[in-house]
């Protein structure tokens, strides 16, 4: 499989490529990686080298996927260097939180182009290449995307438009041979949440949230992010599948005092 990854250096992109790559050599078809973040950083270069060690081909590609012409360029370095496409996982994201009456222009702009803008973008630079061979585009979108969540400021909102923008272009896309899905992580350990559980406390209030009792690493979000992408995904188009361990699932059962109501 040929695919570019977004927001590859780390997290759920890291976990992603090396996914591919397993997948890959399990089958003995060699994944190849197109691995896009923000700059070209040591922890880029890791996951070029994890990817090779694991039988599979990769290249660091820097674009910035917050800028008009970042994403068109890295799918452009995509198509150069692997000769085509056959996925696309637009996965880089940043957070700002914040109060909406603290909130800047700057800010729910800067948000909205690296969230949201940029898988439009990806999506409509990759398509001629994807057409080419019926592939998939997954977008990384978020539970926050599905239920409100105060304090984050734009990070909601634009994890909403992420998935109402898969949905129109599987829409458009389909007729092509092209699928677009996207994953809505729950409570994830990431670089964006490492402080978080830092603290033990925390962390264990959190698995204590979810049904099955512990917070995702980002294997468990890529494993279902590589699994749209492939063939046994065919019939999938438009969907935006929570993962999130049953937690957003569970408001009701979170609800004090029910274990002490009882029947008349």
């Amino acid at each position: 499989m040929r695919a570019l990854v977004t927001g590859a250096a780390s997290g759920i992109g890291r976990a992603t490529c090396l996914r591919l790559a397993r997948d890959g050599a399990a089958n003995g078809t060699p994944a190849q990686i197109a691995a896009v973040d923000l700059a070209a950083t040591p922890a880029l270069d890791a996951v070029v080298a994890e990817v090779a060690a694991l039988g599979g081909k990769a290249f660091a590609v820097a674009a910035d996927m917050g800028s008009a012409d970042g994403p068109g360029k890295a799918v452009g370095a995509a198509v150069t260097r692997l000769g085509g496409l056959d996925a696309v996982v637009s996965n880089a994201g940043i957070n700002r939180p914040g109060k909406m009456l603290d909130y800047t222009v700057e800010d729910w702009d800067q948000v909205f182009a690296v969230n949201t803008r940029a898988t439009w973008l990806l999506a409509k630079a990759a398509h001629p290449a994807l057409a080419d061979g019926g592939g998939a585009i997954v977008a990384v979108s978020s539970m926050s995307g599905n239920f409100a969540h105060a304090g984050l400021g734009a990070y909601g909102p634009s994890k909403a438009a992420v998935s109402m923008t898969v949905r129109v272009l599987a829409q458009e896309f389909a007729p092509d041979g092209i699928r677009v899905n996207a994953v809505s992580p729950g409570m994830v350990q990431t670089g964006m949440t490492v402080n978080v559980y830092a603290n033990n406390e925390v962390a264990s209030a959190r698995a204590g949230l979810v049904p099955l009792g512990r917070v995702a690493q980002p294997e468990d979000m890529a494993d279902v992010i590589v699994f749209l992408l492939g063939h046994d995904a065919r019939y999938v188009n438009g969907q935006d599948i929570i993962v999130d361990g049953g937690f957003t699932g569970n408001h009701l059962g979170r609800i004090p005092g029910l274990t002490s109501i009882t029947r008349s």
